[in-house]
């Protein structure tokens, strides 16, 4: 029922040729281009934003489920990871303490709103033909999965983004529970419980569309 973007990972398009070549080098670690950031480097940074923007978005995304509140977000993760690189303990994983700042951000977001609104094609018509790398891809999601995102905005906050971070990105519960702030055993109670809340959900919405 809940489905991964295609080619998460893939760098977008256009890209200046040395910033492609840093960003997709396998040998250039995520915390040598925060080293090289911080010296100054500003392609190092720019390939930093290749290398995590699709992820980030999609992340953000399947958290609200609006394109344009998904670009903010992950707008906003850049401008403050780029403010705290200073801060950064290269001892940690780079993704986990980036998707943290995502995470936070599009938790707060969510928060602030009255209400979890699903995603309808009408909120992602008119966003796509300026970011085709983003926005064409999201409509293709709405499309196939119309009503898991009405499932999936049901659900408490903290079993949404679980499910979002483990059934959606693949991320295994120990990776999450350091970007939640929370225990394994957490994260594992949270999984269990939001996957039994999103099946009772689904099979009630699947009663009624079938009668």
């Amino acid at each position: 029922m809940l489905k991964r973007p295609a080619d998460p990972d893939r760098l977008p398009r256009g890209l200046p040729v040395q910033v492609e070549r840093m960003a997709a080098a396998s040998g250039v670690s995520d915390a040598e281009l925060v080293r090289e950031t911080v010296g100054g480097n500003t392609d190092a940074f720019a390939a930093l934003v290749a290398r995590y923007q699709k992820r980030a978005f999609w992340v953000a995304f399947h958290v609200l489920g609006r394109v344009e509140d998904a670009r903010d977000v992950t707008q906003e993760a850049f401008v403050r990871l780029f403010r705290s690189l200073g801060k950064y303990d290269y001892a940690r994983s780079f993704y986990t303490w980036f998707y943290r700042i995502v995470m936070n951000l599009a938790i707060d977001l969510l928060r602030k709103q009255k209400s979890t609104r699903a995603t309808s094609l009408d909120d992602l018509n008119g966003s796509v033909g300026d970011t085709p790398a983003d926005g064409t891809d999201a409509v293709e999601l709405a499309e196939q999965n119309g009503q898991v995102w009405q499932v999936l905005g049901k659900l408490d906050t903290k079993f949404r983004t679980v499910l979002v971070l483990r059934d959606i990105h693949g991320m295994s519960c120990r990776e999450i529970a350091p970007i939640l702030k929370v225990t394994h055993a957490t994260v594992r109670w949270r999984l269990h419980r939001g996957r039994r809340v999103f099946r009772e959900h689904w099979e009630r919405l699947q009663g009624r569309t079938e009668a």
